[in-house]
């Protein structure tokens, strides 16, 4: 027999009440392009915020600006 994750066992008395609370976590969609947003933020590897959050994690972090690309080498072959 599994065991429920302690935040979920603690969504309800009862496994009717736990997933009515589960779902209404996810009832509302998030703003048309934010997922978007997000990909991008994960797959480049920055800050996702308002202008004011991505300076204050870049400087807390030593960066400034966009990170660099990594550069290709001279050969252009990829194993060398």
């Amino acid at each position: 027999m599994t065991q429920s994750h302690e935040v979920y066992a603690g969504l309800g008395f009862d496994a009717a009440s736990r997933q009515a609370a589960y779902r209404e976590l996810f009832h509302y969609e998030l703003e048309p392009g934010l997922v978007d947003e997000i990909r991008r933020a994960t797959n480049g590897n920055h800050a996702l915020g308002s202008a004011l959050f991505c300076e204050q994690i870049a400087a807390s972090l030593g960066q400034s600006g966009r990170p660099r690309k990594p550069t290709e080498p001279v050969s252009g072959k990829l194993f060398e």
